[in-house]
């Protein structure tokens, strides 16, 4: 009976034994198999990083307005009998737009001149009667007087009158009509917007770290979008004091707008072009990684010898910590970790890591890798 229970305890370990072995083999030879495993490359593209031309810029978010714009009232309360306009006129300076009922102001008028007519008849007659000798001086002083204070009152009833009509104070682009025919208006009352849009301003605000950089005529650039700054102009303007609250100062530039492209109200982007500056080391801003620990950038570099089998024919990137200074458009200027003619990865670092075995794509190796300056010049920055 011992001898049967020490046989199958025998055979019980040597099968237990063998199972651990046999699993113990496999778990080694995987780990062998994949730490001698190749790992394979990841193809990049890269950029060869060079000093540049660059043209620092100012960039801020400003308010599009005409030169001149206005929203058009009455002077005088009165019913519109005409309205001489339709939306989006072009009219010139003293046109009008809106008539009011005038005819008590018509009236008045031809009372006062028909006065003043009369008045100075008599003034000729007692001026003649004088130079006979049969008229006194204090005759002649009243009639002038009286033909003075007619020609004011003439005066005075042409300017009522003339206030029953809209003009335009200067040439540009009406708006929709805002009143009817036979409404009663008052003065407050809007009848129209006027814009003079051939010549645009915009407002805008800078950092105070900023401001001394401004100048008057510095030239600016203005777009709906970063991508589309096809307007041109120059600064008119700027404000001599900061605001305290917000450490922004107020800016005004004037741009030429011949498409009438710019609306008043619109807002824009816009880049105040500073001097150029030579020997900048700039990358695209796709070369940078941003991270808790920092911005790094992805450097592509021989492989030493025996780092993952590879030998010194092989490519690696290896992950450099980078210090960045001013952006311009697309481009980004490296103050500190790399040196000029580094090759910089600038897509797909989302598959590497620090060793990471890599081959340039096609277009991006030893004689035809684009540069951080071709790149600026492809931005025009």
């Amino acid at each position: 009976m011992i001898k049967r229970f020490l046989i199958a305890f025998v055979l019980l370990v040597i099968v237990v034994g063998g199972l651990v072995g046999y699993n113990l083999f496999r778990d080694r030879m995987i780990q062998d198999f994949f730490a001698n495993m190749p790992v394979p490359s990841v193809s990049v593209s890269t950029v060869t990083l060079e000093p540049v031309e660059w043209t620092p810029s100012i960039e801020a978010i400003g308010t599009v307005s005409a030169i001149n714009g206005v929203d058009l009232t009455v002077e005088v309360a009165g019913i519109v009998s005409e309205i001489r306009f339709q939306a989006n006129d072009r009219v010139e300076k003293d046109d009008v737009l809106v008539q009011l009922d005038d005819a008590t102001q018509r009236a008045d008028l031809a009372a006062a001149q028909a006065q003043a007519k009369l008045d100075q008849t008599n003034l000729q007659r007692a001026l003649e009667l004088q130079r006979r000798q049969v008229g006194t001086e204090v005759n002649v002083e009243s009639s002038r007087a009286s033909a003075d204070a007619s020609a004011a009152e003439v005066e005075k009833a042409q300017a009522a009158l003339d206030q029953k009509q809209l003009k335009a104070p200067f040439a540009g682009v009406a708006g929709i009509p805002r009143v009817v025919l036979g409404q009663y208006i008052t003065p407050g009352t809007t009848v129209a917007t006027l814009q003079d849009v051939d010549t645009m301003r915009v407002d805008f605000t800078v950092p105070e770290q900023e401001f001394g950089l401004l100048k008057i005529g510095q030239p600016v650039r203005l777009g709906s979008d970063e991508q589309n700054l096809s307007y041109t102009g120059a600064i008119r303007g700027i404000d001599p004091k900061i605001d305290p609250s917000s450490r922004l100062a107020n800016v005004r530039a004037e741009v030429a707008n011949p498409d009438g492209g710019l609306v008043p109200g619109q807002f824009a982007e816009v880049k105040v072009d500073l001097p150029k500056e030579s020997d900048v080391l700039a990358l695209p801003q796709t070369a940078v990684v941003t991270s808790l620990y920092g911005d790094y950038a992805y450097v592509v570099r021989p492989a030493e010898d025996g780092e993952d089998g590879a030998d010194q024919s092989s490519l690696v990137v290896r992950q450099v910590f980078v210090k960045t200074g001013r952006r311009s458009g697309e481009m980004v200027e490296i103050v500190e970790g790399l040196s000029a003619g580094d090759q910089v990865v600038t897509a797909g670092q989302n598959r590497l890591s620090n060793g990471t075995p890599v081959t340039v794509a096609d277009g991006n190796g030893d004689g035809g890798d684009a540069t951080a300056q071709d790149s600026a010049e492809a931005t025009g920055k």
